[in-house]
């Protein structure tokens, strides 16, 4: 039995003894594979030709670190190519002869060193044209700006609702060093009811990330206008508005699909109080080049509406006179029960520059009943000194003194003819 037993442990020392010999023998086998598959894929005349091409592009990268102007990037055809003919250009760019339909792939492995040593720079590309255009959004800020406003606004088509995000200010103006604001959202016409933002402490970039929802039907959605009012709290707890921000809806394509974000600047409210038929703010500006006359009819506030109702529609007429006589005239879109709408509506006249002596606008604010005459609230006349005087005079000069450009300005209303 001894015997037996030494003999199976010899002949089974002898398999595991063979066993590792074979796995060895394998693995040598591999190795020497690949260290030969790789000697064999680099010869002399590539890797000159590698080197070359290393040396051009080390020394068209010194010159594109040494100068500012132009970083471009080597464009380079792939080794797969390499076998192909190729015509120099004098530009030093190359282009391949079309005799040789067909890439003939290469098989074997394939080292990286391998893959740029058999490539062809044929141009290089500028990354500069390729770069989206730049926000600059939080940088421009115009001479006399109170501060920036950021928000989205999207609408839910089947829960009625409009999404507001409050997301950020910028540049606040304070009244005092410190500063710390929050942000009331109205949806005028409605002035009674409004949603507010937390206060944001001692900031004058505050940082709201706030949404707030508004119930409103799809059908008066788009007489509606956002109102956004900045304020600062101070340490007596007293609220000073610094800017507020006026945003219709009627211009904007609003679906569950289509989340826009705005941004806005603050404009400083209007504190005096109200002329006795109300207040109407536009701009007007003036192209001597194409002789035409524009005006945008921004808002109006403080009506003395006759009947105060859902109904009662409140539009804007411009007329253009010449001489006292009438040309042409365009109107708003009329808006529902508010006395304060807001219309941000533009026209533009065909007015010759020697006539602008002679020419006035008339901007009169009517209310439409159903089956009722219209009725006038007030009127305001435009013009040179042959029409006008006061702040009507002085929008029209600084309107002709500033070619091109939209001058904006409130005027009171008022019934005289």
């Amino acid at each position: 039995t001894e015997q037996a037993v030494a003999v199976a442990g010899g002949i089974i020392g002898g398999i595991l003894l063979f066993v590792f010999l074979g796995i060895t023998a394998y693995l040598l086998w591999k190795k020497f594979c690949r260290l030969f598959s790789y000697e064999k894929l680099i010869n002399p005349a590539k890797t000159t030709n590698a080197n070359a091409i290393f040396q051009d592009q080390a020394s068209s990268e010194i010159q594109l670190k040494s100068t500012s102007r132009s970083r471009s990037v080597p464009f380079i055809i792939p080794p797969t190519l390499h076998g192909r003919d190729w015509i120099h250009l004098t530009n030093e760019e190359q282009v391949q002869e079309d005799t040789d339909p067909h890439m003939i792939p290469q098989s074997g492995p394939r080292s990286s060193f391998h893959s740029l040593a058999g490539a062809y720079v044929v141009g290089t590309i500028n990354p500069d044209l390729y770069k989206l255009p730049e926000d600059k959004s939080e940088t421009d800020f115009p001479d006399g700006n109170i501060g920036r406003l950021w928000f989205s606004i999207e609408y839910e088509q089947e829960s009625e609702r409009l999404l507001v995000s409050l997301i950020k200010v910028r540049k606040l103006q304070p009244p005092a060093d410190s500063c710390s604001p929050f942000v009331k959202i109205y949806l005028l016409p409605d002035e009674r009811s409004y949603l507010q933002s937390k206060t944001k402490r001692r900031t004058l970039n505050p940082q709201f990330d706030e949404n707030f929802v508004f119930q409103v039907s799809s059908k008066m959605l788009l007489q509606r206008t956002l109102k956004f009012l900045v304020y600062h709290v101070d340490k007596q707890k007293k609220h000073h508005l610094l800017g507020q921000v006026i945003f219709p809806l009627k211009n904007e394509a609003l679906t569950e699909d289509n989340k826009l974000v705005i941004w806005r600047d603050l404009e400083k409210e209007n504190l005096e109080p109200p002329s006795e038929y109300g207040d109407i703010q536009f701009s007007l500006s003036y192209n001597d080049y194409l002789g035409r006359l524009t005006v945008v009819v921004l808002r109006a506030r403080g009506l003395k509406l006759q009947e105060e109702s859902p109904a009662v529609g409140v539009y804007v007429k411009v007329s253009l006179m010449n001489h006292n006589k009438f040309i042409k005239s365009k109107k708003t879109a009329a808006l529902l029960g508010t006395p304060n709408p807001v219309y941000n509506e533009t026209f533009s006249f065909k007015a010759d520059q020697t006539e602008m002596d002679t020419a006035s606008l008339s901007l009169s604010v009517l209310q439409s009943n159903k089956g009722e005459k219209t009725l006038l609230l007030g009127r305001v006349v435009v013009g040179p000194f042959m029409y006008t005087r006061g702040k009507e005079l002085e929008h029209w000069n600084e309107m002709i003194s500033k070619p091109k450009e939209l001058v904006k300005r409130w005027h009171a209303l008022c019934h005289s003819t």
